[in-house]
């Protein structure tokens, strides 16, 4: 991280890191068994048979609970479109419940899916008890309901219950969601899209939001809201056993995100990253980076890929077991570095919530890992199209100037002249540059007119190369026009004026070139030249 940092600090605004998507299951601790099942409902409910219409009265119960909810709270609940991605259908009930500043459930979706529930059945063989039933687990298809909220601490979030007992309850959080509330509880000014934070005033103050994303103030949260939407249980059945969620970490993302001042250096770098990274980053590498050694009893995945989403957006993915680390870029400006795992188990850590902290630290370690391999892998190279931009009209105002070529030998002429305008403290006036223009190059005014050069100069400035001193009418090149008359005129003299010359009209002869590594460079480019044109006419 260090490396990185040290290397793109001056192209970046600020970085940050948080918990992204956090899926959470939620556990009856006290009826997870077959064992525990039958206790409870001999033992303390007092039905002696434990047969198909026990569960199933339970599961209408709640079900009936629900539709009762809705209709009298005013809440939408219909069944999930198939191939319709559940957040993009419920959207509009959420933005109507933000701007009348509401907090609380404002959507119900029901879904049939698979989930664990337990099967009672009769005994193939008569027992000696005549109510005895094989209580099992099995997954079958039943309903779920999805509970759409608007938390007024944890931000926008979900909760998918079981109707069949019982009653798995999942939770889908994002930490991007809290840190929103955080910051405008403390009015601190940001800007966000989606699941990114673009630019905030007080980068310290979303860090610190971020950070007290904790097990404490989810599990509070989560405890409130399976209260009031889960199954309810007596108070005897309470006293009688532990009917407290479990919640138990399912899938979690951390994430690393630098903010960058411009688009193109993030656009190029990331693409440039992706090519080195598919051949650098091989299986010991990314066990590295995961903290692990590779051994012949490690399962799951050890590779590296490039993926496109719907968005259009690359993702370069390095997979590790049951997780991976990705990166990508969006929003022009935004580079994202994260860490996925659907099993903590993979890096040697427990599934409560209650280990959240120690899933942050060690997470951090592992983009901090990436990002100093990455930033080996971003610092090259990159293509940049100044030729192709300065070649484009330019509008300033309401006046439209043309674009400049390189193989305009006119101003190729007057940018060699700016560039010995160092002995002119003040600038250079049009009629100064003009007599140099004529008395380097031997021209003629006739050929060069003072107004034509008055024409370069405006296409000059408005294209960024010039600048004025002060209210004088006196001109130099900015350190943008320095550079790129450096690149015309040394590409016009040092690299194709040579090479043309060795093609068309004299090749020295490689046998008695002088010791130079210049000459040597010239020579190599002349013989590859030459193969490529025999390639051309043998084809």
């Amino acid at each position: 991280m260090e490396t990185f940092t040290k290397l793109f600090g001056r192209l970046l605004i600020f970085v940050y890191h948080c918990f992204d998507r956090v899926v959470i299951h939620g556990y009856l601790s006290g009826l997870s068994r077959p064992g525990q099942v039958v206790h409870f409902f001999h033992d303390v409910v007092g039905e002696p048979v434990i047969d198909k219409a026990v569960l199933s009265r339970r599961t209408n119960e709640y079900q009936g609970w629900v539709e009762a909810y809705a209709r009298n709270q005013g809440i939408p609940i219909e069944w999930a479109e198939p191939k319709v991605r559940k957040e993009d259908y419920v959207r509009p009930a959420q933005l109507r419940m933000r701007r009348a500043k509401r907090h609380g459930v404002y959507f119900i979706l029901k879904s049939m899916e698979q989930g664990q529930t337990f099967r009672s059945t009769v005994p193939k063989f008569p027992t000696e008890d005549p109510n005895y039933r094989i209580l099992a687990r099995q997954r079958s298809r039943f309903t779920h309901y999805y509970f759409y909220i608007e938390d007024e601490v944890l931000g926008p979030m979900s909760m998918r219950i079981a109707s069949f007992f019982p009653f798995q309850a999942t939770y889908y959080l994002n930490g991007h969601n809290f840190i929103e509330r955080e910051l405008n509880r403390e009015q601190v000014k940001y800007r966000k899209n989606d699941n990114a934070f673009l630019a905030v005033s007080d980068v310290a103050a979303l860090q610190r939001a971020a950070d007290r994303f904790t097990p404490g103030v989810i599990q509070k949260r989560l405890d409130y809201w399976t209260l009031r939407l889960g199954p309810s249980f007596s108070k005897r059945e309470r006293a009688s056993m532990n009917l407290s969620r479990f919640y138990a970490i399912n899938q979690v993302e951390y994430c690393r995100n630098f903010i960058f001042k411009r688009s193109f250096p993030i656009h190029k770098i990331f693409e440039r990253s992706c090519e080195m990274g598919l051949w650098r980053m091989t299986a010991n590498k990314i066990s590295e980076i995961f903290g692990s050694r590779i051994t012949k009893k490690l399962k799951g995945k050890l590779n590296t890929t490039l993926e496109q989403i719907e968005h259009g957006h690359h993702i370069f993915r390095a997979y590790w077991k049951n997780a991976f680390i990705k990166q990508y870029e969006k929003f022009s400006t935004f580079l994202r570095n994260e860490v996925c795992s659907n099993n903590l188990t993979d890096f040697g850590l427990k599934k409560g919530l209650s280990h959240l902290d120690a899933v942050r630290r060690k997470f951090l370690e592992v983009t901090d890992r990436f990002a100093g391999f990455q930033a080996q892998c971003l610092n090259v190279h990159v293509d940049f199209p100044l030729l192709q931009h300065l070649a484009l009209p330019i509008t300033v105002g309401t006046v439209k100037f043309p674009g400049i070529k390189i193989h305009d030998t006119r101003m190729i002429r007057l940018m060699e002249t700016l560039l010995h305008g160092g002995t002119t403290v003040a600038g250079w006036r049009a009629k100064d540059i003009h007599n140099a223009v004529l008395t380097a190059f031997g021209i003629t005014a006739d050929r060069y007119g003072l107004n034509s050069l008055r024409y370069d100069l405006r296409k000059m400035k408005a294209h960024g190369l010039l600048e004025r001193d002060g209210k004088r009418y006196a001109y130099r090149l900015s350190e943008k026009g320095a550079k790129v008359a450096l690149m015309f005129v040394l590409f016009h003299k040092q690299l194709c004026g040579p090479l043309a010359n060795s093609l068309f009209h004299h090749q020295p002869d490689p046998a008695s070139r002088p010791k130079s590594k210049l000459e040597t460079a010239f020579h190599k480019a002349d013989d590859s030249i030459r193969n490529i044109i025999q390639l051309l006419e043998a084809a």
